[in-house]
């Protein structure tokens, strides 16, 4: 018996089989659960989410590094939340809106979420289109490339096909933390700005802390991750190993916006750059205080996270509105068996490249409605998802405890006053 423990092999009616070990089969079961989690999560830094971060670094260095440790540890408990919702419940977070709260509540959450996606998804072209012009190529050749490719992608590939694409495009996120490294950041302050939680009490440190908390816990990202999780097929089986998955990708996520960070921090701020109107201008900016490498990385970066947002939020808003209607939708199906699923996604793709190519189009103020529909959506969605969460109806065993409900309670009202504070200082 040790000898053949020893050479890892047994003897099956006279055949010789290689023994897996343990270890390996629970590696195995992880990578077939992975996906969800670390796919939802990192598409949470987009091109706005970077611009957000970069603006934070920039304006306000180090100080409120905090206020992403709060929006990322939001963003684990409710991105876990909507996984298991979508596991237990086989059904996406919209129809389950419609079912427990009415129709007239469901089609609010899909109206919401497809005009605030159409605003967003502009936002990635943008960036798409912005980093492209970094390397010498025109918005009307990277846009419409990018809108192919991700239309094709989806459209011709199988549900295990596009996830590995989305894991190779997450792989690009790597080149910021490349960069931050680059920056020679004060690691010590760094720290401080994690663990000491101060903040200016003006218009624009109130409005940059919210908007930090809004790309990090994004509508979409929430009703993404659910929906997925039930294309997917996993079951509750799956359960504790996806929760590993949502973890990580929550984590990444703020490790990614942490570099994002400190990288602006330890450049722009350092030599007096305070104002910066998109992620782009960070990485141009960059090379004269980091280098060319630095700002190529974070140029390399912006790409990565504009493709996966810009596969990501068409399949959010194509996963919502086949859920609110109870039409099919999922990856593995054929145009012929999903038609409004992959028409969904193929309209808002060519809507939002189409604004993107408009002469003069109105950028900023499409980004500024989307914030404040996001904002919007945001609230309901995360009181919509705590309902759910303590149905016994529902969700049976897997309802969520007291002390999950608890700290539920406590996020959304954190949520509630960040909206308060940015609705009052836009008012002012």
């Amino acid at each position: 018996m040790r000898e053949e423990k020893k050479t890892a092999v047994k003897a099956v009616k006279g055949v010789k089989v290689p023994v897996i070990s343990p270890r390996k089969i629970r590696l195995a079961a992880l990578l077939a659960v992975m996906g969800p989690g670390v796919i939802a999560g990192l598409s949470d830094d987009d091109p706005a989410g970077i611009t957000t971060y970069s603006q934070m670094g920039a304006r306000y260095g180090y100080q409120l590094l905090w206020v992403l440790i709060l929006s990322t540890l939001a963003l684990i408990l409710f991105q876990d939340l909507g996984s298991r919702i979508g596991v237990v419940t086989r059904q996406g977070l919209i129809g389950l809106v419609r079912q427990k709260y009415g129709a007239r509540s469901g089609v609010f959450s899909a109206s919401s979420l497809i005009l605030a996606n159409i605003g967003t998804m502009t936002a990635e072209f943008a960036g798409i289109a912005a980093a492209g012009q970094l390397f010498g190529v025109s918005k009307y050749i990277s846009v419409p490339i990018a809108a192919l490719l991700v239309t094709f992608l989806v459209l011709r590939g199988s549900f295990g096909r596009v996830e590995k694409v989305f894991f190779i495009l997450s792989a690009l996120f790597l080149s910021y933390v490349l960069a931050g490294f680059l920056a020679h950041p004060d690691w010590g302050k760094a720290f401080r700005g994690m663990v000491v939680p101060s903040m200016p009490f003006t218009r624009d440190a109130v409005f940059i802390a919210t908007a930090t908390l809004g790309t990090t816990l994004a509508p979409w990202g929430l009703a993404f991750i659910q929906s997925y999780a039930v294309d997917k097929r996993l079951t509750r089986d799956d359960l504790k190993l996806l929760r590993v998955d949502v973890w990580t990708g929550s984590l990444l996520t703020g490790v990614i916006g942490f570099f994002v960070i400190i990288t602006s921090a330890a450049t722009l701020n350092r030599q007096g750059i305070f104002t910066i109107t998109d992620a782009s201008q960070a990485a141009a900016a960059l090379e004269p205080l980091a280098g060319t490498l630095a700002k190529e990385l974070f140029a390399v970066g912006l790409i990565g996270a504009a493709l996966l947002a810009a596969s990501i939020l068409p399949l959010s808003t194509a996963y919502s509105v086949s859920d609110l209607t109870g039409r099919p939708a999922a990856l593995d199906d054929g145009y012929a068996e999903a038609p409004l699923f992959y028409g969904t996604f193929a309209a808002i793709t060519v809507i939002a490249a189409g604004l993107i190519l408009l002469p003069g189009a109105p950028l900023i103020t499409i980004l500024l409605w989307t914030q404040v529909l996001n904002a919007v959506l945001l609230l309901p969605l995360l009181c919509y998802m705590f309902g759910i969460a303590r149905d016994r109806r529902l969700m049976g065993e897997y309802r969520a405890g007291t002390r999950m409900q608890s700290l539920y309670l406590l996020i959304i009202a954190m949520v509630t006053v960040a909206i308060a504070a940015m609705f009052w200082t836009i008012a002012r």
